[in-house]
């Protein structure tokens, strides 16, 4: 019996992550930012639920978004995070929108362990900036 465990779990373990495994709340270091990441059909998405600046600013408003017509849009609630597919051991193919800079990059998300990811912006491949987020309770 208790090989026949640790076969199930060596198998688990092989698999890669399960489709749900980045869904949750995570803190990103920028900004103590919180971001709930969820499904949104078949791929992934987050929503940024708070940071320093919108502790500051409930109000706060995107302002640095290179289109003029969005600028008045609030930051809370915001989607950060959109069109991640499952790809073997992470999501990819999806966007993050950097609301300090008003730019949409191309990003990845790689589960570390239970309680850590890392996220991936870039501009192209090699100009790129990967943070390790930390999953809340």
């Amino acid at each position: 019996m208790p090989l026949l465990m640790l076969g199930a779990l060596l198998a688990a373990a092989m698999a890669g992550p399960s489709s749900d495994s980045a869904v949750g709340h995570w803190r990103s270091p920028t900004k103590n930012a919180v971001i709930e990441i969820q499904r949104c059909g078949a791929s992934l998405c987050g929503r940024l639920v708070s940071s320093d600046d919108l502790r500051a600013d409930p109000a706060r408003k995107d302002v640095n978004n290179k289109n003029p017509a969005l600028r008045g849009r609030p930051l809370k609630n915001m989607l950060m995070l959109s069109g991640f597919r499952q790809e073997s051991d992470a999501w990819v193919d999806g966007e993050v929108y950097n609301g300090a800079d008003g730019r949409t990059y191309s990003g990845r998300i790689t589960i570390v362990d239970a309680n850590h990811l890392k996220l991936r912006g870039c501009v192209f491949v090699p100009l790129c900036k990967t943070e390790t987020w930390t999953r809340l309770p």
